[in-house]
């Protein structure tokens, strides 16, 4: 017996065969909607993620994406990046990206 975990987003469910947990929201800078985000898989420009927590719960293309105030294409596991974000987002959201 297998267990699957899902999400529901909107009308379309994520399963954890179409979606990838990339990293975690560690803090949000509502005046400038940029949320930092700690990688554990890499993530680059063109992804599209869905931002998932309690109260949160949106999808959006990756457009651009910096690292120290540094334009980055793409970023690896490990690091942290800023993200311009449409909506409000939390510390400890988890990020998934779309396979």
């Amino acid at each position: 017996m297998s267990i699957h975990h899902y999400f529901v987003f909107g009308d379309e469910r994520l399963t954890e065969e179409n979606v990838v947990e990339v990293g975690r929201i560690t803090h949000f800078f509502s005046k400038i909607s940029v949320a930092v985000i700690e990688l554990r898989k890499p993530l680059k420009v063109g992804d599209t993620i869905v931002v998932k927590g309690p109260t949160t719960d949106f999808e959006q293309p990756v457009e651009s994406m910096q690292i120290e105030h540094k334009d980055v294409q793409k970023a690896e596991a490990g690091q942290s990046i800023g993200l311009k974000v449409a909506q409000r987002a939390r510390e400890t959201d988890l990020v998934y990206k779309k396979l």
